[in-house]
């Protein structure tokens, strides 16, 4: 098989959970590029049709749909839609995350937001559910149609550098003030994300199922320019990350140009890990 053969997803289906956002919709765009059909699913049906709509040159091989991951009947009625629309399911890129969000009063109360000593059990009970039982139950709902189409398929988990090494929190300080902390839910997740990675793919040991995460460094998407110069400080490459700069990993994932790896992280972070 020639190279460009092993990275063409034509025929293949795919769904990507936050299609609607940053990374969601690069994601989106690399899939239907390859060729495959794909389901943007956002909690948002506003972002889910956005995005539908600028990859409107695909036609009726993308379509939007509006799902919330943690909840049961959202995501069978996702999967019935997938299934009426295009008869199988190839590609599962779980890409919705909470993003972090800090306690609004916290600034009054004299607190950095995302400060762990207050850090309400709300907003921790509520990443939980969306990061790690929302992942669990998009994935085991696609993994019934995988088996079922003959034990085949990818699963691409977004994690992040987070989840791999605890935050660097004096990237949050600006003109010699703390602003603000990475929340411990974040890093918690995500790391729950890379051991449910570990344990789905050795689950399906003896399939052609294959189980991997992608790790994305930090994206640029308007930062601040304090926390620009602070994060591109701690990489060997000096900047933040495109934000098409993953869709190559991501296709690698997802393709058979990744035939050989499971269980496994592929880490595209500018070298931030790397010291």
């Amino acid at each position: 098989m020639r190279i460009q053969e092993k990275f063409d997803l034509t025929g293949r289906v795919g769904i990507v959970t936050g299609g609607g956002g940053l990374l969601g919709f690069e994601f989106c765009k690399t899939l239907a590029e390859a060729g495959a059909s794909v389901v943007v699913a956002d909690l948002s049906m506003e972002h889910a049709q956005r995005a539908a709509s600028r990859l409107t040159e695909f036609g009726n091989k993308v379509i939007p749909f509006q799902l919330d991951i943690t909840s049961v009947e959202s995501v069978q009625k996702l999967m019935s839609e997938t299934l009426n629309h295009f008869g199988r399911i190839d590609i599962l890129v779980n890409s919705a995350a909470l993003d972090p969000k800090f306690d609004p009063d916290a600034a009054a109360k004299g607190i950095a937001p995302g400060a762990f000593e207050d850090y309400p059990l709300e907003m921790w009970n509520d990443a939980l559910n969306v990061n790690l039982t929302g992942t669990f139950l998009v994935t085991q709902a696609c993994v019934r149609q995988m088996v079922a189409q003959g034990k085949k398929g990818s699963i691409i988990n977004i994690c992040s550098t987070y989840g791999l090494n605890g935050p660097d929190q004096r990237i949050y300080i600006k003109d010699g003030q703390r602003v603000a902390f990475k929340p411990v839910y974040y890093t918690t997740t995500k790391a729950g994300v890379m051991g449910f990675t570990k344990y789905l793919a050795a689950y399906y040991a003896g399939t052609e199922i294959r189980v991997n995460a992608l790790t994305p460094g930090g994206v640029y998407n308007n930062h601040e320019e304090y926390f620009v110069k602070n994060y591109s400080a701690k990489t060997i490459l000096g900047r933040m990350a495109h934000k098409d700069e993953m869709n190559g990993a991501l296709l690698f994932l997802a393709s058979d140009a990744s035939s050989y790896m499971t269980g496994n992280n592929v880490v595209v972070d500018g070298g931030w890990t790397a010291w």
